[in-house]
């Protein structure tokens, strides 16, 4: 696969604190590591890895991990993403992964990397054109923080 003429190359930052949380992938199972690293509206980095769990519903992708790392620590909007692995081609988010990041970065920009370097640049609404959505709190009639 080749690089996107149309886009500029993953942000360096993220690309490297995608490919360190990469490297503490927990895969026993898969064999397939992913590191994912995101920049919140507010310019803070928070990376994740895919960890297995022999019950394999009990998994984490990486993206996810990314996510409530950012979220544990108070961020809510996400402005760029970047996905790496070890595949010929990079590796696109799985579908829950996509809903995920739809919630907290509709708008925001994607990478998709692999070991050789090779990339992709997407957007989270390209990966997702439908994705489900419900009104937030703050939108609904009547104000109110809770459903």
């Amino acid at each position: 696969m080749t690089s996107d003429s149309r886009s500029t190359p993953p942000p360096t930052d993220l690309a490297e604190a995608a490919w360190r949380a990469h490297g503490n992938a927990y895969v026993p199972y898969s064999r397939f590591p992913v590191g994912a690293a995101v920049r919140t509206d507010r310019g803070e980095v928070f990376a994740g890895a895919n960890i297995e769990n022999a019950s394999y519903g009990l998994g984490r992708c990486a993206e996810q991990s990314a996510i409530q790392a950012m979220a544990s620590a108070g961020g809510r909007r996400i402005e760029e993403v970047v996905v790496v692995s070890s595949a010929d081609d990079p590796a696109s988010p799985c579908g829950a992964c996509r809903q995920v990041l739809f919630e907290f970065g509709p708008d925001a920009r994607v990478w998709l990397v692999n070991e050789a370097g090779a990339w992709r640049a997407t957007s989270v609404r390209e990966l997702l054109p439908d994705a489900f959505e419900l009104p937030r709190p703050e939108e609904r009639s009547g104000g109110g923080g809770s459903p």
